[in-house]
């Protein structure tokens, strides 16, 4: 058999062989020839089978013309599908007949073959494929499994391969099963039928996941990866977000168990909008213990001892399963000594006794105690210990009023912070101990039916006040430490136990004192004279001042009413001013205002130095009272006493044609005079 020809024409120009033939305009000829043929034509269209010797004169020729015989073709046009099998001469205008099928078997000779038999087994073939079309989702049965692939048949021409991993939610797969699976491609590169697993369950995943929340259907989800607050669960190829409180009825401490295992899940919340899916593993759990809480609650009796597991631990308690049930067990029902923390007695999922203390009208909370299993540590304590005994114990808690010491298991008592020290001022406990130190105490008060004990360290040393008439006699010079202020004096404290009082006005005898912390500061050292002692009352009154002699018996002669002394103003005002004198001590005076007037008319400003004249001089009260303007105009002066039974003086006129008429308002004068008054008449 010659090999396929394609020759394309549009118009041949042929010189007619030695046989004459007709010519046409146009021919379109289909004409089986077997033996010698001539066509001539303007316009042939053959696809042309010649078997023996031929001869062509084109131009251009489209054709795909193999030879069978001897030929001749001189055309215009040629247009190729034309066979010919047989010698035959045919002349026509335009002829498009329908060609026949074509057989490779007429070609190769095979004419006896039975076409009919040949279409049943074609047709018999057919019928064991099915119709798959890619991009649809088909059902296939898995026929071989290995470690990596699964071979699926969805009973086309060839088997679909697909990994094993996207059957990881489904690790049961066996061979016989049937899945579902999409026809990416009918055919790749190789022949191979491409198919996949996941897109199928992707494409039904969100009409199952649906339908399984509307039947309220249990499903079988993968725990692909662990998440913020729970975990990623591959249902029906799609992600679905379980959170850690869905994931058991009791809390969870380690995620990561749960990661790589297929578990069976309930759909509980669908969003549309976002296409999100919550699904919850514990709702399956509680379904089945509904009934058993209900049968547990239905027995509970106060008193009752059950067996439970730690479920929780909290700061304030312990959450005890009851087998469905949750109880809580308080710190403060733990165990009978002082613990800070529940984790010290109990840890999680042991199992322990807990005994019923009580529960509300509808049981749905129960309060447990783990410590009413034992006897309580009172009934232990040592019939014999009375107050007055000394024992010894272990600092468990500090707080700012005390100190809580365990002198037997679950046996504490309080020492308040009065009863560490003998010092009337109050301080914290912790700047006398600290939690974990041994400490030994007293028992200064017992009641063993309130189960109370108060103890002290005070009592361990001698109450410093019994001998205090002896240690700090009645004028007796000492020295201490300030140690607080308040606005009538000081609190010293002499040592340990014992303070006194410092009055404002005994800490100097020249200096007007209107706060202690003018005077000093809290932790310097004074030195006193004890003026009083109260035993009884555990009070006593100290002196600053009185550790000098009184200044003021010397100022009798030196501020005697009419002289004159040289002061600086310390302060100046309205109502008149403060002079203080360097010269003697520093001690003070008093300026009205209508003397603090110099001779020009101004007044004296604060820090001026200038002469003042005694106007009035009181020892007792420690009272002088000056004037500038006397100094150059004479004024109304007034003779105070100079001591206790002193000689009474009264207003002394001196001659002074100058002297101003006194007003109403004139209100120091008017006191002098009050006062001048006062003391005549004594």
């Amino acid at each position: 058999m010659s090999e396929e020809n394609q020759v394309p024409a549009e118009e041949v120009q042929q010189e007619t062989p030695a046989q004459e033939a007709p010519k046409t305009e146009e021919t379109v000829v289909e004409t089986p020839v077997a033996a010698t043929t001539e066509e001539v034509a303007e316009e042939v269209v053959p696809e042309a089978p010649v078997e023996a010797a031929t001869e062509e004169v084109t131009e251009e020729v489209v054709s795909e013309a193999p030879v069978a015989a001897a030929t001749e073709e001189v055309a215009e046009e040629v247009v190729p599908e034309a066979p010919v099998a047989a010698a035959t001469e045919e002349v026509a205008e335009e002829v498009v007949p329908e060609a026949p099928a074509f057989s490779w078997a007429d070609v190769e000779g095979g004419a006896d073959t039975d076409s009919g038999e040949r279409q049943a087994l074609v047709d018999l073939y057919a019928e064991t494929l099915g119709s798959s079309v890619e991009h649809q989702v088909v059902e296939g049965k898995v026929t071989v499994k290995t470690d990596r692939e699964v071979i699926i048949d969805i009973n086309s021409k060839s088997e679909g391969v697909v990994s094993l991993n996207e059957f990881r939610y489904n690790p049961e797969l066996a061979v016989g099963d049937t899945v579902e699976v999409l026809v990416d491609r009918q055919e790749d590169k190789n022949g191979q039928l491409v198919l996949s697993h996941r897109k199928a369950r992707s494409i039904k995943a969100w009409d199952r996941v649906n339908e399984a929340h509307d039947n309220d259907e249990i499903v079988k989800g993968y725990v692909k990866a662990r998440t913020k607050g729970g975990m990623i669960v591959d249902i029906f190829g799609l992600e679905a977000f379980l959170p850690g409180s869905q994931i058991d009825v009791k809390p969870i401490r380690d995620y990561d168990q749960y990661v790589d295992k297929t578990m069976e899940f309930k759909v509980v919340k669908i969003n549309h909008e976002f296409k999100n899916v919550v699904v919850s593993h514990k709702a399956l759990i509680e379904a089945d213990l509904e009934e058993q809480k209900k049968e547990i609650i239905g027995k509970l009796e106060k008193g009752q001892v059950l067996e439970g597991t730690v479920k929780n631990i909290t700061s304030y308690g312990v959450f005890i399963d009851l087998g469905g049930v949750d109880g809580l067990v308080h710190i403060t029902d733990l165990s009978w000594s002082r613990i800070n923390h529940p984790s010290e007695v109990v840890e999680l999922d042991q199992k322990i006794n807990v005994v019923i203390l009580d529960f509300d009208e509808g049981k749905t909370r129960i309060q447990l105690g783990l410590k009413q299993l034992e006897k309580h540590p009172w009934d232990a304590l040592d019939e014999n210990l009375s107050v007055g005994d000394k024992v010894k114990g272990k600092v468990v808690v500090l707080a700012d009023y005390g100190a809580f010491v365990e002198i037997l298991p679950g046996v504490e008592g309080l020492i308040h912070v009065s009863e560490m020290s003998w010092s009337a001022h109050l301080r914290s406990a912790g700047d006398f101990m600290k939690v974990g130190d041994e400490v030994e105490t007293e028992v200064v008060t017992l009641d063993r039916e309130d189960r109370k004990m108060s103890l002290g360290i005070k009592q361990l040393t001698t109450d410093p006040w019994t001998d205090i008439t002896t240690k700090y006699p009645q004028g007796s010079k000492h020295e201490g430490t300030v140690r607080n202020f308040t606005n009538f004096g000081i609190f010293l404290e002499l040592e340990e136990g014992i303070d006194g009082l410092i009055h404002i006005s005994d800490l100097s005898w020249t200096k007007k004192i209107k706060h202690p912390s003018e005077f000093t500061t809290i932790g310097a050292k004074l030195e006193v004279v004890v003026l009083d002692i109260d035993a009884d009352n555990r009070r006593l009154s100290l002196g600053h001042k009185q550790v000098e002699s009184n200044p003021w018996d010397a100022y009798t002669d030196v501020f005697a009413v009419g002289k004159t002394v040289t002061g600086t103003m310390i302060n100046s005002g309205d109502k008149g001013g403060d002079v203080k004198f360097d010269a003697y001590d520093g001690v003070e005076a008093y300026c009205p205002a209508r003397h603090i007037t110099k001779e020009d008319g101004a007044k004296l400003e604060k820090g001026e130095t200038a002469e003042f004249k005694v106007i009035e001089f009181n020892k007792d009260n420690r009272r002088i009272v000056v004037s500038h303007v006397g100094t150059y105009k004479e004024v109304e002066m007034k003779k105070g006493r100079s001591g206790g039974g002193g000689n009474k003086g009264g207003n002394v006129s001196v001659p002074n044609q100058n002297v101003e008429r006194s007003t109403m308002g004139d209100l120091d004068a008017l006191a002098a005079l009050k006062e001048q008054m006062d003391n005549d008449n004594k």
